[in-house]
């Protein structure tokens, strides 16, 4: 049989393995490992399997996930998020969807220091829905707002699926960090302009915030300090040289725990809940970098990426369309898969095209972040809608019709980050 028709039986194999509730890490493994045997031999596949999973999970740089998420949970039981919300409240004052506003402002400080889609849209969410509710916030803006703003998450840094895709596509994980700041910050502010809007259109859904002296938003000052000494210290101390990606993770991971302390937030059941979630992400995380490592050497012995990139090559088209194909097969999958689970299975495939038509890997991977994100919010999977309701209890078709909205602010800001790289690459280029 051909091997690149082995390769796609693989891949639909499998696609219908995880479309059917398995687990998607273990559905690679098992798909890699059978298909690598039939393509070589089964020593072959046993030698490959103690080879592979040994060096993706055992490699230094995969340190930086672990200590990154145990960041962010320290920082959660520090109540930096409350701190957050509160104070972005105070400085929107009366302006209308001041709560909203301040939704958004406090998911992207603390995506900051979090870098996880569903942490930041759940921890948020816990913070500023009961606010919002009895300021009369209808349910759909509540639900829409929190888990769009979620997203935010894993753009501004420091980002888990930045992390992944690096490590994936062997490119510097600070370098993506730099690069997701700027497009960050640009969603926040169109997912503003979206609420600004929506605000002058239908006043009831989001009424107009409270009026707080200057003195009182001095005041609140303080609580962006937390905040500010994290992100400080880890990304200013990783763009400055002074600390590599890792040594930045296990900075900021110790600092979160200090500020914790300092602000006497700790108690053993906070971290010992700290350390449970944290092993738990990992271990999920873990177990699809294995299987995707699996199933990327079946992948790659089939010849399927090499043969896809001369195909694609002998088309004859401009990098433009090419790009805007991949986005297009991303946009869709994106809506039916975990974004981890499809920048694990999708890298091996589309990098060497990339990297054929000389597309900057640094930009392709901010836009392949942004791309997830707009699946994070569309049905049928929209994990940062479930997120969103299961905290706040408000029904899935609300938070889905509340999100609707804000693809707008989607499709500009990354409509802007495709047209402008240097959006996305100017931070990096200062940082090298």
């Amino acid at each position: 049989m051909d091997l690149v028709l082995v390769a796609v039986i693989g891949i639909i194999i499998m696609l219908i393995l995880i479309f059917s509730g398995a687990n998607i890490g273990l559905c690679m493994f098992i798909v890699g490992f059978l298909g690598y045997a039939y393509v070589r031999n089964w020593d072959g596949a046993m030698s490959m399997l103690k080879t592979y999973t040994v060096s993706s999970s055992m490699s230094y740089t995969m340190t930086v996930i672990p200590l990154f998420v145990l960041m962010g949970q320290f920082a959660f039981h520090s109540g930096i998020s409350d701190d957050l919300f509160r104070s972005s409240r105070v400085w929107f004052g009366k302006r209308r969807g001041a709560l909203a506003h301040a939704s958004v402002m406090a998911c992207a400080l603390f995506g900051a220091i979090c870098g996880s889609l569903s942490a930041t849209t759940a921890t948020m969410s816990r913070v500023a829905k009961p606010i919002m509710k009895e300021h009369g916030y209808k349910d759909e803006v509540i639900g829409g707002t929190l888990a769009c703003a979620g997203s935010l998450g894993t753009l501004i840094p420091p980002s888990t699926p930045f992390i992944l895709y690096g490590i994936m596509a062997e490119v510097s994980i600070g370098s993506l960090f730099a690069a997701g700041v700027m497009p960050g910050i640009l969603m926040a502010l169109c997912f503003m302009g979206v609420i600004y809007v929506w605000g002058r259109i239908d006043k009831t859904a989001i009424p107009a915030g409270e009026s707080y002296s200057l003195k009182e938003k001095l005041k609140s000052l303080r609580g962006f300090l937390g905040m500010l000494v994290l992100f400080g210290l880890v990304l200013g101390g990783m763009f400055s040289g002074l600390f590599s990606v890792t040594e930045a993770a296990a900075i900021g991971a110790v600092a979160a725990f200090l500020i914790m302390v300092i602000r006497k937030r700790f108690n053993w059941k906070g971290f010992k809940e700290s350390m449970q979630d944290t092993i738990v992400t990992v271990g999920m995380v873990m177990l699809n970098i294995v299987g995707a490592s699996v199933f990327g050497c079946f992948l790659t012995v089939t010849n399927l990426p090499t043969e896809l990139a001369v195909w694609i090559k002998s088309l004859s088209v401009s990098p433009v369309v090419i790009v805007f194909i991949i986005i297009l097969i991303y946009g869709i999958m994106g809506c039916i898969m975990d974004t981890l689970a499809l920048i694990l299975l999708s890298i091996p495939i589309f990098m060497p095209v990339i990297k054929m038509f000389g597309l900057d890997p640094v930009w392709f991977g901010v836009i392949l972040v942004m791309i997830m994100n707009l699946g994070a919010i569309t049905p049928p999977v929209g994990l940062s809608c479930y997120v969103a309701s299961g905290v706040t209890e408000i029904p899935l078709n609300k938070v889905f019709k509340g999100a609707m909205p804000f693809l707008l602010a989607f499709l500009i800001s990354f409509i802007i980050a495709v047209l402008f790289p240097g959006l996305s690459l100017w931070l990096p280029s200062l940082t090298r």
